[in-house]
């Protein structure tokens, strides 16, 4: 039987707080809902993506011993309530990850030689990013197809977006040539607001034809 053709979309930003780990775990789910067999990756030491899925932190092999240990990824994948999704969880132990990679042979291709093993027995890899440019979100740029950027209707929005574009140009140019930007979610948004609406018109004059038809409100059950 043929593998499938695997899409991997990274969600990240430079910002925390924007709804990152809310849209990467909600658009696992919904994939998977839908029958796509589906692989989530957290990417952050904080590991909201594990416990918003319901996964313990604490596991035997985590993303961490998969770039620093050489485990292979498919012995961290966790299982969930949802047949079709697994989970690369992540803990605290990954923050250390940035300062040993610094010394490893081919660092920002760790998670890339590790993923194209196994990437292919999925529909979907989405990989949650931490909300920094270091060398964890080097590393999922470059094993990635394209990335959705959560921008929160808020003052200072935009900050950090022209650095996290200038990143991308550097990993498309050096590491990862077909990395595409797939779109901006916009969240958090509450259409009373002249604030929402004056950022809404900001990001659209920055990205043109780059944000997702439906802003995603603000929502206390989400």
């Amino acid at each position: 039987m043929a593998l499938n053709k695997a899409k991997v979309i990274t969600i990240t930003s430079v910002k925390g707080g924007v709804g990152k780990t809310t849209t990467a775990v909600n658009v696992s789910a919904i994939l998977a809902k839908r029958g796509k067999k589906v692989m989530l990756i957290d990417a952050d030491p904080q590991g909201n993506a594990s416990s918003g899925l319901g996964l313990e932190k604490e596991v035997e092999n985590s993303l961490y011993d998969v770039l620093i240990n050489d485990v292979d990824l498919e012995s961290t994948l966790q299982d969930t309530n949802i047949k079709t999704l697994k989970v690369c969880p992540s803990n605290m132990n990954l923050a250390g990850a940035e300062v040993e990679l610094v010394s490893q042979m081919s660092r920002e291709q760790r998670l890339k030689e590790k993923l194209d093993v196994i990437k292919d027995e999925f529909d979907f890899v989405i990989i949650d990013c931490p909300p920094s440019l270091g060398l964890i979100t080097v590393n999922a740029l470059t094993a990635t197809d394209s990335i959705v950027i959560p921008i929160q209707c808020e003052y200072f929005a935009l900050e950090g977006l022209s650095q996290l574009m200038k990143t991308l140009s550097i990993v498309r140019k050096k590491y990862n040539p077909r990395l595409a930007l797939d779109g901006v979610v916009v969240t958090m948004f509450d259409g009373r607001l002249n604030l929402s609406l004056q950022v809404l018109e900001e990001i659209k004059k920055h990205l043109p034809g780059k944000i997702f038809r439906t802003p995603v409100p603000r929502n206390v059950r989400l």
